[in-house]
């Protein structure tokens, strides 16, 4: 191969004489050295603008405060050991307990009772049939109480009655078709464990009226076992009087809410009372509390020792936090920048301050607590990077006027004006449960008002059947009216004498029951709402609430009242349902509980007087 040198280049390339000429450019860097330490030093070429800019930003100004080392503190935590239900007669709180270490603080405070009847009607055959269930399998362990066939005595003497049909007083059981298949499939065949239930707690013995030849005492002792495995399975109130036949209950059903006491023991002596005093039902935590300033629940235990603890504070951070370095690239996720609160806007404004100029002044200390406790610091010591050890007191600690008052997280005394906190409350940690299942709805209530009727209605959405389950309150009134229109089928009307017929008032659901305005007692204008009735459209016999959020007091001959700011304009809503936990131990834990939310606004029911309508037509 020969070379053959090209004197004209760049006119051998316009004329394209050689085809295959090739031009190559390569730029290669020759560094000077093989040093690179001063170019990864990424020098400043000009220092006095930085200086500059630092002294522009304020960073040459001394503080005289150095970055928290190490932490010292001393705190007391004490476990609630009372507990109290502030609702009662004539607004007197009923006597206070111990509180049941083994329970969850939810299903003390929101725990009430089983219903079993709606007057001298039976109800809550689910739990009848499992308690018959479970004292015939108590009877089936033992071969010589199987050979003598005592399940069957039993069911002779507790039997599930089968109710008439042409009883409007049965209607409950026989109006609505599962019901009614229901019971003609137990009656005569299953047990009544809640009337030997009723028995045994009575102080009477499982023997009584059972011919048990040689084996009475081994009959009587079962009934504790039944009793003790019923008491075990469901959580009610304790402590019933003839006073207050449900116990230490805390629902208040003039306020549809709940409300109760707890107390626990301070390091200075004596306990502190802290009440919940309007709990609607459901999560409950420690802004649910307020403390009661000189109160007392009858002593508690002394307080733990306290937990003394060294620890390491620990800067606070938070997402879109400005980095204290000047040159360090920030995270634009969080933009500062677009944030254009107005100027009454304190709230967006103090929270921007803090995250632009104060954010690298705080830290956190670790400290582990117990649930379940009332800790209180006994003492804070913080040493800086400069060896200096202060001591740190409460930020309003000494603060005579309540705008100065700084708090977070701290408790509230009860009757205090504008929320001032309490002295030396401390930090409540609830012993409640991460986790509840709750159950179906069995009972639904909307208080609602209607404007064009001036009344407020107690709508019942869900019912409890005589077999335990919710229904829709719409199909149970429909089948309960449509079952007395068969007992009580209308009289043929007469021909027409008029073109038109006058009509006093027009119908509502039967699962609509109406609250009255009424005045308080000695007061001309303060208002309450009693519950009152509407009279059936076949009998004229007044509609009874299904519900025993509704039936307060009925079956007892009482009014109900409701205050008269508990429903607002938006409503209120009342839920019954059943709440299943496990508590650290492993323990289930089950009761029945109410929980109060917010309605849906208000509704009409249709109500009107005074009508002219045409006439029935004979035959119709």
């Amino acid at each position: 191969m020969t070379e053959t040198r090209i004197e004209d280049l760049p006119g051998a390339m316009s004329r394209r004489d050689h085809p295959t000429v090739g031009v190559w450019n390569r730029l290669e860097g020759r560094p000077r050295t093989t040093d690179f330490g001063r170019a990864l030093r990424v020098e400043v070429r000009d220092p006095l603008w930085m200086l500059a800019r630092q002294w522009q930003l304020g960073e040459f100004r001394g503080t005289d405060g150095g970055s928290p080392v190490t932490a010292t503190y001393s705190v007391t935590a004490s476990p609630p050991g009372r507990f109290r239900s502030d609702t009662g007669p004539d607004e007197v709180p009923g006597p206070s307990g111990p509180l049941p270490p083994d329970r969850p603080l939810e299903a003390v405070a929101e725990r009430r009772p089983l219903p079993f009847t709606f007057g001298t009607e039976p109800i809550s055959f689910d739990l009848r049939l499992a308690l018959g269930r479970r004292w015939l399998k108590l009877l089936a362990r033992s071969s010589e109480l199987r050979s003598r066939r005592f399940g069957e005595r039993y069911v002779e003497l507790y039997p599930i009655a089968l109710p008439d049909p042409a009883n409007p007083a049965d209607s409950a059981r026989v109006a609505h078709p599962e019901v009614w298949a229901a019971t003609q499939a137990v009656a005569g065949r299953r047990l009544d464990g809640y009337l030997l239930y009723l028995h045994l707690k009575a102080g009477g013995h499982a023997a009584d009226g059972i011919d048990a030849r040689g084996q009475r005492n081994e009959l009587n002792a079962l009934g504790p076992r039944l009793t003790g495995w019923f008491d075990d399975l469901i959580d009610q109130p304790s402590g019933a009087t003839a006073q207050r036949p449900e116990g230490d209950s805390t629902w208040d059903a003039r306020r549809l809410e709940h409300r109760f006491s707890v107390s626990a023991a301070v390091p200075a002596g004596g306990e502190q009372v802290l009440t919940a005093p309007e709990y609607p039902g459901g999560e409950l935590d420690w802004h649910a509390f307020s403390v009661t300033p000189g109160g007392s629940l009858g002593g508690t235990a002394p307080a733990p020792a306290p937990i003394n603890r060294t620890v390491f504070p620990a800067p606070v951070r938070f997402s879109g936090m400005p980095l204290p370095r000047w040159w360090a690239v920030e995270d634009g996720r969080t933009n500062f920048a677009a944030v254009t609160p107005d100027s009454t806007d304190l709230a967006r404004l103090i929270f921007l301050e803090f995250a632009l100029v104060y954010s690298n002044d705080w830290y956190q200390l670790p400290c582990d607590l117990p649930a379940g406790t009332l800790a209180s610091i006994q003492g804070l010591a913080v040493t800086d990077v400069f060896g200096q050890r202060r001591w740190i007191t409460p930020a309003d600690g000494g603060v005579g006027q309540n705008r100065q008052h700084w708090s977070m997280y701290t408790l509230n005394s009860l009757g205090s004006r504008d929320g001032e906190p309490a002295d030396d409350a401390g930090l409540l940690l609830p012993p409640g449960t991460p986790k509840v299942a709750t159950g179906p709805a069995l009972e639904e209530v909307v208080l609602v008002r209607d404007e064009s009727a001036n009344l407020v209605w107690g709508v019942e959405q869900t019912v409890r059947q005589a077999t335990g389950e919710g229904r829709s309150g719409d199909e149970a009134a429909a089948e309960t009216l449509a079952f007395r229109r068969r007992l009580h089928p209308p009289a043929a009307p007469d021909d027409p004498h008029t073109p038109v017929a006058y009509q006093v008032m027009s119908a509502v659901p039967e699962n609509w029951i109406p609250f009255i305005p009424v005045h308080v007692p000695g007061d001309n204008r303060a208002v309450q709402l009693q519950r009152a009735a509407m009279p059936s459209e076949v009998d004229a016999t007044p509609v009874r609430p299904r519900t025993t959020l509704l039936r307060e007091g009925l079956d007892a001959g009482c009014p109900y009242f409701v205050n008269e700011e508990e429903v607002p304009r938006s409503g209120t809503r009342l839920t019954v349902a059943y709440n299943r936990t496990r508590t650290r131990t492993g323990r289930v834990v089950l009761w029945l509980s109410v929980h109060r939310t917010v309605g849906r606004g208000e509704r009409s029911s249709g109500l009107s007087f005074d009508l002219l309508t045409p006439p029935a037509e004979p035959g119709s």
